[in-house]
């Protein structure tokens, strides 16, 4: 479900109207967030570490309403909460969409995701559908070889898209310390870079809580 935005009174109406004209209203930032914690805790638990981590993603994105504001027929919505719409990795090394949905119960949303990486692992191509291409999603992504410093994203300029997208890399050491990369691709009009790092405020504190 979701509910228009009065943009009259609305605190980005003057940043929506002017980054929505733009070819490429995306802004990217990069950072590297603490998971040795997590880490730890899954190999305890014997949870996947993937898992985890994307339910605790869920759960920071939907605790900021930036993030689940979306342009439907060129106005602002927002959303009353939003899923995950993840790239899996195959054996052959190509990859498939899934539509994962979020739920505040990790044991439900673990099943999920085990439930579509069966799916997409059964099946050949992109596994486009209906529930892939929804707006109430964050496009994600996990590059496990790459311990990048940034990301940009394949677009197609003539399809307003919204959805923000974000990517996780290889978990590498630095001192004492596991670090993950995390790149963030957002819509200038509809969030600031204040938004994303609140996201990586309240993500690096989740991923110290037990499920």
């Amino acid at each position: 479900m979701h509910q228009e935005i009065e943009t009259q009174n609305w605190v980005r109406k003057e940043h929506f109207a002017f980054f929505k004209e733009f070819d490429e209203p995306f802004f990217g930032i990069n950072a590297e967030i603490e998971i040795g914690p997590a880490v730890i805790y899954c190999k305890q638990k014997n949870i996947r570490l993937f898992h985890y981590y994307l339910f605790q993603t869920l759960r920071a994105l939907n605790r900021i309403d930036e993030f689940r504001t979306r342009i439907v027929d060129d106005k602002p919505v927002i959303f009353d909460k939003i899923h995950a719409s993840s790239t899996i990795s195959r054996p052959d090394k190509t990859f498939g969409f899934s539509f994962i949905p979020f739920s505040d119960d990790f044991s439900a949303f673990s099943e999920s995701v085990s439930k579509e990486t069966e799916e997409v692992a059964s099946v050949s191509g992109l596994r486009m559908t209906e529930n892939t291409s929804r707006t109430d999603v964050i496009h994600l992504s996990v590059l496990p070889w790459i311990r990048f410093t940034s990301v940009s994203h394949a677009r197609h300029f003539a399809y307003r898209d919204s959805v923000p997208k974000i990517t996780f890399g290889k978990i590498y050491e630095s001192g004492n310390k596991q670090l993950i990369p995390v790149s963030v691709h957002a819509h200038h009009g509809l969030m600031d870079a204040w938004h994303v790092a609140e996201f990586y405020r309240i993500f690096s504190e989740l991923l110290t809580e037990k499920v």
